[in-house]
């Protein structure tokens, strides 16, 4: 994998699960409490800093009421 291909996957999580918070009409906070994690993690998934485990992508996409997979999907 090249060095631009390393952290793809991370930004498509994060364009997606924020673009499906703010359609559902989430604050960060909010949605934190729905999925059991802290606000400030939700926000590092957001901007793509944090590499989110599948047990985490579970959670998220359980709060968004979507199958895990559409989190992974570009």
């Amino acid at each position: 994998m090249s060095g631009a291909q390393i952290g793809e996957l991370r930004r498509v999580v994060a364009a997606n699960v924020r673009r499906l918070r703010k359609a559902k009409g989430l604050s960060q906070e909010a949605f934190a409490d729905d999925c059991g994690l802290h606000r400030t993690y939700i926000g590092a998934i957001e901007r793509a800093e944090r590499n989110v485990s599948i047990d985490n992508i579970e959670r998220l996409a359980g709060a968004l009421a979507v199958p895990g997979y559409e989190l992974l999907k570009p």
